[in-house]
């Protein structure tokens, strides 16, 4: 891999940043603060927290506002009026959202295993940990031996902001005296907060987040169904127009690897050249060691919650020259690192 001159305060030389994807939440369950120092004892350069807002404006990490799949909310019966149906970006979700709670009420919630199926070892730990804020990550940070890098995610920015919750404001009240060029990284699937971020004078690099289908939700709810997809934002034009306004894009795993008509990997696409000839940084999202989340042809056995042959996949996607990696065990790509 070239040797990338990285501004985020790591010594990086020659390996791409190593992201803890919620904390090492193949481990613990998500946005704790055990999955968070765990990543950082694992060896992990940065940590990615999902940023959402609660009704009174407080900023809590959690995969999606909807926080049934990740709380014990619903065993709370003095919540259980709060049980509604929402439309998010375009999706139908039920369950218990938190800009229906004060941040008082949410730190009675504790923490469960997002999948538990998969992940029975971390499910073992659900009922011991609160919910953080983004406050409480800022502290863990800061209390780290060695300099490390945050790469906030700020989940579904029209749709809060559609209910008086903007959270490019939140966001920037938040962590403008926190944050520098070294230790923040924002990204969102949304290019729109990312531009507002920046406007606000936010210290720090933006990265735009890719999925394999769709369209962003900000352009969908500007411009319906002739929004631009995800897929015109990678070609060349797309990406020309993305490198004037962010500094990299992070894609979705499958877009980086190659696939026969089996659905098994052949090798790795151009993705990571071209967005690098354009002039942007390039992440990938997420690197999981379970027979679940790998390519077929990497999978051992047919238990999903087994680990499968991760080390090769792991390998081939490191080796297309990406820039940075979400992993949920960040300690296994080190060590997919150390064999290269």
């Amino acid at each position: 891999m070239v040797a990338v001159a990285y501004p985020y305060g790591v010594s990086l030389e020659r390996r791409p940043l190593v992201i803890g994807h919620r904390g090492a939440s193949g481990y613990r369950p998500e946005h704790t603060r055990a999955a968070y120092e765990l990543a950082f004892a694992l060896g992990a350069d940065a940590v990615e927290p999902d940023i959402v807002a609660t009704g009174d404006g407080v900023l809590v990490l959690r995969h999606e506002n909807e926080i049934s799949g990740t709380t014990d909310v619903a065993t709370h019966s003095e919540f259980s009026a709060r049980r509604t149906t929402k439309v998010i970006d375009g999706v139908t979700r039920v369950g218990w959202f938190t800009e229906d709670f004060t941040w008082a009420e949410l730190s009675s919630l504790r923490t469960v295993e997002r999948l538990p199926g998969i992940r029975q070892h971390s499910a073992s730990f659900d009922g011991r940990f609160p919910m953080l804020r983004l406050c409480d990550l800022m502290s863990i940070i800061d209390a780290q031996d060695l300099p490390r890098v945050m790469v906030a995610e700020i989940k579904h920015a029209t749709y809060f902001a559609s209910i008086g919750l903007p959270l490019d404001e939140l966001f920037a009240a938040q962590i403008s005296d926190w944050a520098t060029t070294d230790n923040l990284i924002v990204e969102s699937f949304e290019q729109t907060v990312l531009g507002r971020i920046r406007a606000r004078g936010v210290a720090g690099r933006h990265v735009f987040l890719v999925e394999a289908s769709g369209a962003p939700a900000d352009l969908v709810a500007r411009f319906g169904p002739e929004a631009r997809t995800y897929a015109e934002h990678l070609s060349p034009t797309g990406l020309a127009l993305l490198a004037a306004e962010v500094d990299g894009v992070s894609v979705e795993k499958k877009l980086l690897l190659a696939m026969d008509d089996r659905g098994r990997v052949k090798g790795t696409t151009d993705v990571v050249q071209r967005a690098h000839e354009a002039g942007l940084d390039v992440f990938t999202w997420t690197l999981r060691a379970e027979n679940r989340f790998l390519a077929k042809n990497f999978r051992l056995g047919v238990a999903g919650g087994n680990y499968g042959n991760w080390m090769d996949e792991f390998a081939l996607i490191l080796s297309s020259g990406v820039d940075g990696v979400f992993a949920d065990q960040p300690d296994l790509v080190l060590a997919a690192l150390a064999e290269r």
